[in-house]
């Protein structure tokens, strides 16, 4: 097994995966003929079976790319091969992509396949106009793009924005996954996008080290999967608790269950709990007994030690077939919850949002609606996990970490957790006052929190640091808080800059619009804001190492000359006579004055700041005063060293003799 599993293991992926597709489609009823411009067998059976090939060789390219960047040596030929395996899998993503674009074509129009001008036209203004074929289209060109740099590209952190664009190619994908008019819209597209990235990082990196079985010696075989196994647990979470969201909202209540529609995500949660079994016994029976025959001396001993690894390894690719087979023809399928917007009449927020007009915003009904975000759920959650992790490691070693950095990081993450997910979340599409208040807040409040917090100083010292030549989380983490870049945007006047300019740029910018009629433009303003906020706080009462800090009277200057800045801006709202997006927040039927919601949002951007102005600026005099005292302990200890303080005292003894032998 161990020999032959190079050819065996992707070999069970494929064929379990077809096979699963078939039995899905054909028990779902995915290829079932159509009562009206039915495409014919080739492209009902055809499209399934195509979208299965994009997403096993989505997660060939994806995964051994995260591998290559978090897991392997450049040093070592097991990262060349990664990469081969990489722009391989790319390739065949492209390729598959194209033929799911035609195929998709031939379903959505009925025309019938065919080398004429007509066709050619037909399909060409489907793939250029229409945003379903636009959406493939892209996938093909992202993916061309991947392929050629795959190959073009060796350098380590490089590769770090090919794997990005790797990522960025499923983002069409996702975006497809649910109807634009249909409720539930933006949530789908995050849990339906969050699903495909995780499941290909955790099913290609897997596939991966199959592919570098002969590259992985017995002592590096155990690193490797130590790496990767820490991956796919994150993986295992993320694609349960996505895979549980998007079921939910296409099959809607408990006892649709019973539909083919739900059967089927009966069969592929069924596998993915195998796989999570699978998982827990990889991480804590066989690495650990792996490691330590490496630490003896005797990885290649046993050999049923190596082979019973290899045959789990071919079962759980073989259960991952099963899910992708399934997932694959799932997205053929009906589903309980219709996903085709109504015919009857909508309200003007439904024609614009996608979702009904929610409850009047009295001020309770900030704290009771609330509009969940997975993506920010998870990474909260993650976010404060991680960082509690790495208090406990060092207080498990005997370092000490301030309980206050630990309230404040839990606190800040806690508090963007309730803005991205809350009842500002649930109402900042409809109000221009919620919208504003979610701004600030993420703006200024959480980084007040975030930054005194230090992950970056907590993650030096927390995580291990790697000696082989690999970057994990602490190299990855040092790398990105000294490269120029990061000099260039921490400068106190950039991050200045950047905090107080963007707000002008943002508002009176196509960019407001984009935030407002795209759900990756609204992920991207909150990530936006939250950096810029986080870069400001940083630059002034900042733990973590930057590039330059002023001296303390000019960050005062400093901070109280972008809070007139910011607060003028303020003033700028409130007084303006005009609507900004005067086509949406003016015509979402609530029966109120639009401006005049606008002028307390003016209101508000300038009052929020006025709390967190006042704490820094005390956290920065604070600050100033501590550096003043350890300065002057600093110059009386030199003293002491150099005999300074001795020589002082002998010339005022002098001074003072002098002196009275003057008056006397």
């Amino acid at each position: 097994m161990p020999r032959s599993v190079r050819v065996f293991g992707p070999a069970v992926l494929i064929v379990v995966a077809i096979a699963a597709t078939v039995a899905a489609l054909a028990y779902g009823g995915g290829a079932t003929p159509q009562l009206i411009q039915d495409p014919g067998p080739i492209a009902r059976w055809g499209l399934p079976i195509a979208k299965l090939v994009v997403n096993l060789s989505a997660a060939g390219m994806i995964g051994a790319l995260v591998l290559a960047v978090w897991a392997l040596t450049p040093k070592k030929r097991e990262f060349d091969v990664a990469l081969d395996v990489a722009a391989a899998s790319a390739a065949v993503f492209t390729v598959a992509s194209a033929a799911t674009g035609l195929l998709t074509f031939l379903v959505v129009t009925g025309v019938e396949l065919s080398l004429g001008d007509t066709f050619g036209a037909q399909l060409g203004q489907f793939l250029t106009t229409i945003e379903l074929g636009q959406a493939w289209l892209t996938t093909t060109l992202v993916g061309a793009a991947v392929t050629v740099l795959c190959f073009a590209v060796r350098n380590h952190t490089a590769l770090v924005f090919v794997a990005v664009l790797a990522v960025f190619a499923l983002v069409p994908m996702a975006q497809q996954g649910h109807s634009a008019g249909t409720a539930g819209h933006s949530a789908a597209i995050t849990s339906l996008g969050l699903h495909l990235v995780f499941a290909a990082v955790w099913l290609g990196g897997l596939l991966t080290i199959v592919l570098l079985r002969n590259e992985l010696d017995g002592a590096r075989l155990p690193v490797v999967l130590a790496r990767y196994s820490t991956v796919a647990l994150i993986c295992f979470i993320v694609v349960a608790v996505s895979g549980y969201a998007n079921a939910a909202l296409r099959i809607g209540t408990w006892d649709q269950l019973g539909t083919p529609y739900g059967v089927l995500v009966i069969v592929k949660l069924l596998a993915l709990l195998a796989l999570g079994g699978f998982g827990a016994i990889q991480r804590r029976y066989l690495i650990g007994r792996m490691s330590r025959a490496a630490a003896a001396g005797k990885a290649d001993r046993p050999a049923s030690r190596i082979s019973e690894f290899w045959i789990l390894v071919v079962a759980e690719l073989a259960f991952m077939g099963i899910a992708s087979g399934v997932a694959a023809a799932l997205a053929r399928t009906a589903t309980p919850v219709a996903e085709q917007p109504g015919v009857i009449a909508q309200t003007p927020a439904e024609i614009l949002t996608g979702e009904p007009l929610p409850p009047w915003p009295d001020l309770y009904r900030y704290f009771t609606e609330w509009n969940l975000d997975l993506l920010w759920i998870l990474g909260c959650g993650f976010g404060i996990f991680f960082y509690l992790a790495g208090v406990w490691r060092l207080r498990r070693r005997g370092d000490k970490w301030p309980i206050y950095r630990s309230v404040l990081w839990v606190s800040g993450m806690l508090l963007l957790a309730y803005i991205t997910n809350g009842g500002v979340n649930a109402y900042e599409q409809y109000l221009f006052s919620a919208h504003m208040a979610a701004h600030m807040v993420l703006t200024m409040a959480v980084p007040v929190l975030l930054v005194p917090g230090a992950p970056v100083t907590l993650a030096a010292r927390a995580i291990r640091a790697r000696k082989d030549g690999s970057r994990g989380g602490r190299e990855w983490i040092l790398l990105a808080v000294h490269s120029k870049f990061a000099g260039i945007i921490a400068n106190p006047i950039v991050a200045a800059l950047l905090f107080a300019g963007s707000l002008w740029v943002f508002y009176y910018s196509p960019l407001f619009r984009w935030t407002m009629v795209d759900h990756i433009g609204h992920e991207w303003m909150i990530v936006h804001f939250l950096i810029t906020g986080y870069l400001f706080v940083q630059s002034l009462i900042g733990i973590d190492p930057v590039p330059y800090r002023l001296p303390y009277p000019f960050r005062l200057v400093l901070l109280l000359g972008t809070m007139a800045l910011h607060a003028f801006f303020g003033l700028a709202i409130m007084s303006s006579a005009g609507l900004l997006l005067a086509d949406w927040y003016g015509a979402m039927g609530w029966g109120t004055d639009a401006l005049v919601d606008q002028q307390m949002g003016g209101g508000l951007a300038w009052s929020i700041g006025e709390i967190p102005t006042v704490a820094l600026a005390i956290t920065v005099a604070v600050q100033w005063s501590r550096s003043d005292q350890k300065e002057s302990k600093r110059h009386d200890r030199h003293a002491d060293r150099t005999g300074d303080a001795e020589l002082e005292a002998y010339n005022a003894r002098l001074a003072a003799i002098a002196e009275h032998d003057r008056q006397g």
